[in-house]
């Protein structure tokens, strides 16, 4: 009897250790190789481009909810080389983040494996350069996170899935236009718009069969400009932005700025020919426009109208447009941090931080910079992340250098590193606030927020009356319209760095962002991951000895 007793044991303790390794999130391996090439996008035009494993734009990355993502990067450029992902929220590890206050940059001829963990983040993201003006040359690319099949969407599996990476694009280098930023000189106009890497074909992108409903995934990877999507002869029904389930209301063109990312679905209830997929610049004086063909399966090579449909006008539209995005509340899927958060309304501010962008000359015309709160940001040597990872942040940076309620009218910048002190697990409001005549786009990474409000002027105590505490949608970029403000609310329960910064790369090359700085009191694995064993090192931190690790 005892033997038996034994054998059952040994049986239950062995399936116990299978069921474990079998229930194990899922990898998905990636081995990506950066090179430069030429392709000639825009009027046969060819340039430098920057590849991933020979494609421009780069691979998509199709992964479900909790995969464990491992991405080894080889770099074959002659620069040093970041990826960030943006809107990926890299529980407890910042140091996955891609950003120069992260990360140490690949070296020329180096490799470096990103490995991060897709959480409860079902929706649509992308992944971009972060270091110098890389983002201008390419090596951007999409990012799906998929429901797992025990987590349903609120809407039937699509025909097929598609992913739409539009974007301003010049035909400069991104070596001339980082001369033009250095000295002093606005990267002005962009040169065209690409959809997908292309600024027209005859040849049909997508197709569609009559009946069916399509999603497409489309995401603003350019530099500069707000674009306006619309299909000729479609609705869109928008079901998703930035990781957040949508009211799915039905729209006919959606301004996408720079940064954001919306997925809508598509019904192929028109008769079957070809339709042009269009895509336009919003608030310039000469728009800038390209489009691509949709075929239906059954259309018979009948060309697509050139009567394209028309784009909206002005910023109250875009602005209206705004605030008919809602969270669905009744959608049973997971939803993105702050986790629980679903009555956010409800809960306590405890911080309060006005964000106001500035621009300044200085003293010379070489002196462009942008930044916030009279602070234009510097990359030290040392990522701020490592500094503060090996108790030297005294020696790198200096924390809260500018003020929460900064002065009404700021006109000098000073350059330095901008790092925010922020509580674990505080729940904060950040006013975002526009004194200029362009719009703004910012994206904080590690978090999801709750973009509550967004008005003209500025922001005073009692516009919280105004404030949506219901059903804001959960996201991680928000545009500002010029002289104008928005509301955001959020909880920094991510530990690590994280950068809040411009999405308009010339704004963020010069000066526009910072760091928030949220520590773990405990310094736990509950927390916080400890450094990679495989972190490029730099700075003073080069050749130290690592702290004591974080344990539970």
């Amino acid at each position: 009897m005892g033997k038996v007793i034994l054998l059952i044991l040994a049986c239950f303790f062995c399936g116990a250790m299978i069921s474990g390794v079998q229930g194990e999130d899922p990898y998905l391996f990636f081995t990506w190789n950066v090179t430069f090439g030429f392709i000639a996008p825009l009027s046969g035009v060819p340039q430098q481009a920057i590849l991933i494993n020979g494609q421009f734009p780069g691979p998509n990355i199709n992964a479900t909810t909790n995969n464990n993502i491992v991405i080894n990067v080889f770099n074959n450029l002659d620069e040093p080389f970041l990826l960030t992902w943006s809107g990926i929220q890299q529980r407890k590890n910042s140091w996955q983040d891609g950003m120069l206050g992260t990360n140490c940059p690949i070296q020329p001829g180096q490799n470096y494996t990103y490995h991060f963990q897709v959480k409860d983040q079902i929706g649509s993201y992308m992944y971009y350069p972060s270091t110098d003006m890389h983002r201008a040359a390419g090596g951007f690319g999409g990012l799906r996170v998929n429901s797992r099949l025990l987590i349903p969407v609120p809407y039937a599996d699509p025909a097929d899935d598609y992913t739409v990476l539009i974007g301003d694009w010049y035909i400069k280098s991104h070596l001339i236009l980082r001369e033009f930023l250095d000295s002093g000189r606005s990267l002005g106009r962009p040169d065209g718009i690409l959809i997908n890497g292309r600024q027209k074909s005859d040849e049909p992108m997508f197709t569609m069969e009559p009946g069916k409903t399509y999603k497409y995934r489309i995401c603003n990877v350019g530099l500069k400009n707000s674009l306006n999507f619309r299909i000729q002869g479609h609705k869109l029904k928008l079901v998703e932005m930035e990781g957040s389930h949508t009211v799915q209301n039905v729209y006919e063109s959606l301004d996408v700025h720079i940064g954001q990312c919306l997925a809508v679905l598509v019904t192929a209830d028109q008769p079957p020919m070809e339709y042009f997929m269009v895509v336009s610049s919003r608030f310039t004086k000469e728009p800038l426009l390209s489009t691509a063909v949709i075929s239906y399966t059954t259309g018979k090579g009948i060309k697509a109208s050139p009567a394209l449909p028309p784009a909206p006008t002005g910023w109250a539209w875009s602005l209206n447009q705004f605030r008919t995005f809602r969270w669905n509340l009744t959608a049973s899927a997971a939803r993105p941090n702050p986790q629980g958060s679903y009555h956010y309304g409800a809960i306590n501010i405890t911080r309060t931080i006005k964000l106001v962008n500035t621009v300044s000359r200085g003293s010379g015309y070489k002196n462009l910079r942008y930044g916030i709160n009279g602070v234009s940001h510097v990359n030290p040597e040392t990522p701020l992340k490592f500094a503060e990872y090996y108790n030297i942040a005294d020696k790198v940076f200096k924390y809260d250098v500018i003020r929460d309620d900064p002065p009404p009218k700021i006109t000098n910048l000073t350059n330095e590193p901008n790092v925010l002190n922020v509580t674990f697990r505080t729940f904060v409001e950040i006013i975002f606030e526009n004194h200029e005549k362009s719009l703004q786009s910012y994206n904080l990474d590690g978090h999801s927020f709750f973009a509550v409000a967004m008005e003209a002027g500025r922001w005073t105590p009692e516009k919280r009356m105004n404030y949506n505490l219901l059903d804001a949608v959960s996201r991680h970029t928000i545009q500002v319209f010029p002289k104008s403000w928005v509301a955001i609310l959020l909880t920094f329960d991510n530990a690590g760095m994280w950068n809040i910064r411009s999405e308009i790369w010339e704004r963020t090359y010069l000066g526009q962002q910072l760091y928030a700085s949220v520590l773990s009191p405990t310094r736990s694995l509950r927390d916080e991951y400890n450094i990679p064993d495989n972190a490029p090192m730099c700075g003073v931190v080069e050749g130290l000895a690592k702290p004591p690790p974080y344990t539970i």
